[in-house]
């Protein structure tokens, strides 16, 4: 069961556009890889081409702002660096690392 402390992320995704599938894709892929960090996340319907995704009351991404979408990888360390800094994401953090 959720605490009051573990952090919720918002997924807000554009019915116009039909981007439920990618919005429920990267929900998934959160979920299945903080699996104790994370109290929530939420799939919002919003329309004309927004798809913005928080941590709290964070904005972490935004389509227009950040120019499209966020690869799964990019998103997972989003997210570990606010929820869980400490955690190594293991193949994903190698591959930046060797980038680097």
């Amino acid at each position: 069961m959720p605490t009051e402390t573990q952090p919720r992320i918002a997924i807000t995704y554009c019915t116009q556009c039909q981007w439920l599938l990618r919005a429920a894709w990267m929900a998934q892929e959160l979920l299945s890889t903080f699996t104790t960090e994370l109290g929530e996340v939420a799939l919002i319907p919003g329309t004309g081409g927004i798809f913005q995704i928080t941590c709290g009351d964070e904005l972490i991404w935004d389509r227009k702002r950040d120019g499209g979408f966020p690869d799964v990888k990019t998103l997972k360390q989003l997210v570990r660096d606010r929820v869980a800094p400490e955690r190594d994401l293991g193949h994903t953090d190698r591959a930046a690392e060797e980038r680097k």
